[in-house]
């Protein structure tokens, strides 16, 4: 039996789910859809994978919930623009954006081998860019657009690389770091308005996104015997918490990180 949590009083309520196609993105879509919300998906999908993707988000619809999807540069206003403007055309308002974006430089600070390239400024600005400064570009879009729905949500994932250091991985620890700041000041400054905003910091997952990481392997089976549960974290363990976020009884949480990882961080 489907179980509707959402848009029960007949209100168009939408989430922006910003890298949707895979991982903890495409695992958030699947659970807010199964309890009724309706799914903008931004994404930027190879054509190698396209089919997949579609075949997903036919799933999705078989819900009942509506899904907007769009394949496009997820940083360029002219694009924001243009999802909020679908959005509005369907009668609807947003009520979570969640960011989901991994686009980062994935490279080191420094390397003896002169093969291997070492990260540059401009890798940082586009990694920070990326996976941080977009958060508030998005957020600004809708802002202006006055297409928040009373009650909204800004969600987006970070880790813990945004306070240790690892290898190969000082970019997106920068970005991370940059996303966990921009995330307390829209919950400081949105308060008023009645939007919340958080972090939630996932444990190792295997997704596509880290299996890029130089040397995930050893990441993932760290991170397994480290765990006091001795598995990695999945993404519908993150899911979930995204979903219990959008309660009405989560109201009171702003501006904080949320540890979803069973005790990982408890571990050295």
């Amino acid at each position: 039996m489907k179980i509707t949590d959402f848009n029960s009083n007949n209100n168009n309520e939408w989430a922006i789910i910003l890298g949707g196609s895979s991982g903890l993105g495409l695992a958030s879509a699947k659970k807010l859809a199964a309890h009724g919300m309706h799914n903008c998906i931004i994404h930027r999908t190879r054509r190698s994978k396209i089919a997949a993707l579609e075949m997903e988000i036919e799933t999705l619809r078989s819900n009942g919930s509506q899904i907007l999807e769009f394949n496009l540069d997820a940083f360029q206003s002219k694009n924001q623009e243009k999802v909020i403007e679908a959005i509005k055309e369907k009668g609807g308002v947003v009520k979570v954006l969640l960011h989901s974006l991994a686009k980062g430089n994935l490279k080191p600070i420094y390397s003896e081998n002169s093969e291997q390239q070492s990260l540059t400024a401009t890798d940082f600005d586009l990694t920070i860019t990326a996976m941080a400064t977009s958060l508030y570009s998005w957020a600004k879009t809708i802002l202006d657009a006055n297409c928040f729905a009373k009650g909204s949500r800004i969600l987006s994932f970070t880790s813990e690389g945004s306070k240790k250091p690892l290898p190969n991985y000082a970019a997106v620890s920068a970005a991370k770091a940059a996303l966990e700041a921009i995330t307390r000041s829209l919950a400081y400054e949105l308060a008023p308005l009645g939007i919340t905003s958080n972090c939630i910091q996932a444990g190792v997952t295997d997704t596509e996104s880290l299996r890029l990481i130089p040397n995930s392997g050893t990441i993932l089976e760290h991170a397994k015997n480290r765990n006091p549960g001795k598995r990695l974290t999945t993404p519908e363990d993150v899911a979930n918490m995204v979903y219990l976020l959008l309660k009405p009884e989560a109201n009171w949480v702003n501006g904080t990180v949320i540890e979803v990882d069973g005790g990982e961080h408890l571990s050295p």
